[in-house]
């Protein structure tokens, strides 16, 4: 059940609170992505030392390995991982999209090909919920169909009616105990299409709701119109969520156009590639100006890894291809995530969140734009 306990008087954002049968979760929240069921990088201890209330896994991938068998003798996803905390399952129609070279979509659900043996498998809404259910997540996404950008009009109200039809199909199955299912708004740029999908998708009763079809390799600004077109269709009651965002400054954004929850791979994803997150935008420590930094990643910051190592150390692991590199970078970027995310709350709660916006995003750098120089310190508290 999603309770609204307050929101910001300049914008649209929200300050709320998701009980789960496993747990409450506060919202804007960001979930660490454990697709595998493991986040790349990180322990269960390190996820619950940063504060994380939610994970995600998924579906698709997790129905091929390690099985259902496997995770139907373990006692379902949360004993096979040993995480006692609510987790989010993702449907597989997000595969839909992303491994459009090896499936083909029909009405009644997707052909695919494995990727990892090139074995044909189906799945639709009846399959994907029952394998949700067997999973036992505590968020249940329905079964949908995710256009590419770029999409024509007539494949977009395609992928339209499917999502509508098979959430039809999707709230007639049975659920896990305790269960939630939230349907997933689709329509890309187009608002009528949204306002379609969403007001169908509202009428059918769910208890939260997804936007869809964003970060699929549109311009931000389209991303944020999609959010924009969608978000005033969607009912004030039930918790929101903006499927696969962002970057710190993204989430913030996005906060402001009243989404409450986030997943994205981006802060254990570019960690593997010596990139780190900080208040003032993205910093490489694989340059060669941080091979004489002894601070930390950030000043101020109370990670494991800004605690008790130097940028130059954390450089030193990198360039050696030794594997705390990456990990402890992975925790520093997870760290600050939630970190933004404890300060969106609050602010929210304190009637500050805007100025903190203006604030945060006036002082962070487009990742496109590496700083040279060491962060400072994080924004005032």
């Amino acid at each position: 059940m999603y309770e609204l306990l307050q929101t910001s008087p300049r914008s649209k954002a929200r300050l709320g609170r998701l009980t789960t049968t496993r747990g409450v979760i506060d919202t804007p929240v960001f979930m660490p992505v454990g697709t595998q069921a493991s986040v790349k990088a990180l322990d269960l201890r390190e996820l619950t030392e940063i504060g994380t209330e939610i994970l995600l896994g998924n579906t698709y991938h997790l129905f091929l390995r390690p099985g259902m068998d496997i995770i139907r003798k373990a006692g379902g996803l949360h004993a096979f991982m040993n995480w006692d905390k609510p987790i989010l399952t993702d449907s597989g129609g997000f595969q839909v999209y992303s491994l459009a070279k090896i499936r083909k979509v029909r009405d009644d659900g997707v052909e695919f090909r494995s990727h990892l043996s090139g074995e044909p498998l189906f799945l639709g809404p009846r399959e994907s919920m029952a394998i949700q259910r067997e999973l036992g997540s505590d968020i249940a996404m329905l079964f949908d169909e995710c256009p590419p950008h770029g999409a024509s009009a007539a494949e977009l109200e395609s992928a339209v009616k499917r999502t509508l039809d098979w959430a039809a199909i999707c709230a007639e199955q049975p659920r896990a105990k305790g269960q939630f299912y939230f349907g997933i708004v689709q329509g890309a740029n187009a608002p009528e299409l949204r306002k379609r999908c969403a007001e169908e998708l509202v009428a059918m009763d769910f208890d939260g709701y997804a936007i869809g079809g964003v970060s699929v390799g549109e311009p931000e600004p389209e991303m944020m119109h999609a959010v924009e077109i969608t978000e005033p269709h969607l009912p004030v009651n039930k918790a929101r969520y903006a499927m696969g965002l962002g970057t710190p400054a993204q989430l913030i954004e996005l906060v402001a156009r009243g989404v409450d929850m986030f997943d994205c791979v981006l802060p254990t994803r570019v960690a593997r590639n010596g990139t780190a997150y900080t208040t003032g935008g993205a910093i490489n420590l694989r340059a060669g100006h941080q091979k004489e930094d002894f601070g930390p990643i950030e000043e101020g910051c109370d990670c494991f890894a800004c605690t008790h190592h130097t940028r130059a150390y954390l450089r030193h692991l990198l360039k050696a291809g030794e594997i705390l590199g990456l990990r402890m970078l992975s925790v520093h970027n997870s760290h600050f995530f939630m970190e933004v995310m404890r300060d969106i709350r609050r602010h929210l709660a304190d009637g500050t969140f805007d100025s903190y916006r203006e604030d945060f995003i006036g002082n962070y750098q487009p990742t496109s734009k590496v700083l040279e120089g060491r962060t400072k310190s994080r924004l005032p508290k």
